[in-house]
């Protein structure tokens, strides 16, 4: 009797990329769609200063708007008589890293202070306002 003779198949063994690249791709231009709208937080004009502006760094941020609300860390708007009962306790644990106030440049001079007056009276000691570099001609 004669054996018969299987052909055994050969075993591939490259992976398929093209559906990777597709898929890769696909994220590529979702991300590349959703990054702008991910970048939340408040719309704000700072000030321009001739002088080196005051980067905030790990700090608390506050942040007051054009309309008057006011932000610690982009987090929820609040009033004026909101962040004012608020804040003695938001400070507690992140005031000894300094806090950095971020006000847009139409807003009323006298709630800025205001609001520096609060931090102030809650103990914090390092305060920087945030400014725009000012572009010298």
């Amino acid at each position: 009797m004669a054996r018969r003779r299987h052909r055994r198949l050969e075993l591939n063994a490259d992976i398929n990329v093209v559906s990777l690249i597709d898929v890769m791709l696909l994220l590529l231009v979702i991300f590349m769609i959703t990054a702008p709208m991910m970048q939340g937080g408040l719309d704000i004009s700072l000030p321009k200063a001739e002088a080196r502006p005051i980067t905030s760094k790990s700090g608390m941020t506050i942040t007051v708007t054009r309309d008057g609300t006011i932000a610690v860390d982009d987090g929820t708007p609040m009033t004026y008589a909101e962040f004012r009962a608020a804040f003695q306790t938001l400070a507690k644990d992140r005031a000894a890293q300094g806090v950095y106030v971020r006000a847009d440049q139409r807003v009323d001079y006298g709630l800025v202070v205001q609001v520096l007056a609060v931090v102030k009276a809650a103990g914090v000691q390092d305060v920087g306002l945030v400014a725009e570099q000012e572009q010298v001609p």
